[in-house]
C-alpha cells in the first residue's frame, strides 16, 4: 500500500491502521486456512478481537469504524466487499481516525529502508549455530537451523509493523482520532465521512463515470483538512468554556465575545463546506438511481426481440414499430437523465473548495 488514498484491499500480511492504511467495512479473502486475523477494538489499539486458526476457504470480517488497527496473516488478501454497516439502534456512526493523506506513503517508505536489516536476525542465529557445531555437535546445528527459519519467517512482519507504528506515534501531529474532537466536532466528521463513502461507494464512481482519479485523491484531502479544522474548533470551544466558566464578569465576557464571534465565523465557513460534500454525495446517489434505471431498461430491451416476434405473429407488422420507437426513445431519455445528473455531479464536486 504506497498511495495517499485507500484501496479496496489489503495485504495477507501485516498491520494496518484504520483510517490511515484501511478504509472500515466488510472485507473478503479467498482462503484464510491456518491464517489469523485480529481487530484492535479499543482506543489505542487495546481490546484485541480475533480468529486462529481459520478453516480452508473464504473467510470474511467486519472492520468497524472504531477499530483502531488491523492484524492479519493469510495466504491471500482481503477485497472490501460492502461499507461498514449503520449501527443497529439507527444512531449515527462514530467517526474514524483521520490522517494526513501522504502519510502512509511515506510510513511505507521508512519501513521499507529498514527491510534488509530484519534478515539480520536469521544470519545471526546461523552464524552462531555454524561456531557451536563444533563443539556441542550436529544436532545443535540443526536445531539453531530450524530456528533460524522460524525467525526469517515471523521477523519481518513483527519488525516491520513494530518499526511503523513507532514511526506513525512518531507523528502524531499526522493524524487525528475521534477523542481529538469534542461532540460538535466528531458530529460534524461523522457528516464528512458519510458524504465521502457515498461519493467513493457510489457506482458511478466505481465504474469510473465520475472522475475516480480525482476522487481519489481529492476527497482524502477534504476529509484531512476539515478534520484539522474541526479539532481546532474543538479546542477553542473547551479553552473557551473554561474561561467563561472562571468569571461572570462584564468585563471578561466583553472580551471574549470577539473570539465566540470568529469561532462562530469558521464554523460557518466549514459547514459550507460539509455542505458542498453532501450535495456532491447526493448527486452521486441520484446517478447511481438513472444507472440502475437504464441497466434495467437495457435488459428489458434484450427481451424486447421475443415480444416483436410474438406481434409479428399475431398482427401487422407496423404495429409493433411503435413499441420498439417507445423503447428505443425511453432509453434515449434515461441516457441523457444519466449525463444530466453526472453533470450535476461534477458541478457539486466543483463546489468543494482547491486542498491546501
Amino acid at each position: 500500500m504506497t498511495s495517499g488514498a485507500w484501496s479496496d484491499s489489503i495485504p495477507g500480511i501485516g498491520t494496518f491502521f484504520v483510517g490511515i492504511d484501511v478504509a472500515p467495512g466488510r472485507y473478503r479473502c479467498d482462503d484464510g486456512k491456518g491464517g489469523w486475523w485480529v481487530r484492535f477494538t479499543g482506543p489505542g489499539g487495546g481490546d484485541p478481537v480475533g480468529s486462529w486458526p481459520l478453516p480452508p476457504g473464504p473467510t470474511e470480517i467486519e472492520i468497524a469504524q472504531t477499530d483502531f488497527a488491523f492484524e492479519t496473516h493469510v495466504s491471500t488478501s482481503w477485497r472490501r466487499i460492502a461499507p461498514p454497516r449503520a449501527p443497529e439502534d439507527g444512531s449515527p456512526a462514530e467517526p474514524r481516525p483521520v490522517a494526513d493523506p501522504s502519510l502512509r506513503a511515506e510510513l511505507d517508505t521508512i519501513v521499507a529502508r529498514r527491510r534488509p536489516l530484519l534478515w539480520l536476525a536469521p544470519l545471526t542465529v546461523l552464524g552462531l549455530g555454524l561456531l557451536g557445531s563444533p563443539l556441542l555437535g550436529s544436532l545443535w546445528l540443526v536445531g539453531l537451523g530450524m530456528l533460524a527459519v522460524l525467525v526469517a519467517l515471523g521477523t519481518p512482519s513483527v519488525s516491520l509493523d513494530l518499526r511503523r507504528a513507532r514511526e506513525l506515534e512518531r507523528r502524531r501531529d499526522r493524524y487525528l482520532t475521534p477523542q481529538d474532537l469534542d461532540d460538535d466536532g466528531r458530529a460534524m466528521l461523522a457528516r464528512v465521512q458519510a458524504a465521502i463513502d457515498a461519493v467513493r461507494d457510489s457506482e458511478v464512481n466505481r465504474e469510473g463515470l465520475l472522475d475516480a482519479v480525482d476522487n481519489a485523491v481529492t476527497l482524502p484531502r477534504q476529509e484531512w483538512e476539515i478534520a484539522q479544522v474541526l479539532a481546532k474548533q474543538s479546542r477553542l470551544r473547551t479553552e473557551h468554556a473554561e474561561l467563561t466558566g472562571v468569571t461572570t464578569l462584564p468585563e471578561v465576557e466583553a472580551a471574549l465575545r470577539p473570539l465566540r464571534d470568529k469561532l462562530d465565523i469558521s464554523v460557518e465557513a466549514v459547514t459550507r463546506r460539509v455542505e458542498a460534500l453532501e450535495r456532491y454525495a447526493e448527486r452521486a446517489r441520484s446517478a447511481d438511481e438513472v444507472l440502475r434505471a437504464q441497466r434495467h431498461l437495457e435488459a428489458i430491451a434484450e427481451k424486447a426481440h421475443e415480444y416483436d416476434e410474438l406481434i409479428a405473429d399475431s398482427v401487422r407488422d407496423d404495429l409493433a414499430l411503435p413499441a420498439i420507437e417507445r423503447l428505443t426513445e425511453q432509453g434515449d431519455e434515461l441516457l441523457r437523465t444519466l449525463r444530466e445528473r453526472l453533470a450535476q455531479a461534477a458541478e457539486a464536486g466543483g463546489e468543494l473548495p482547491p486542498p491546501s
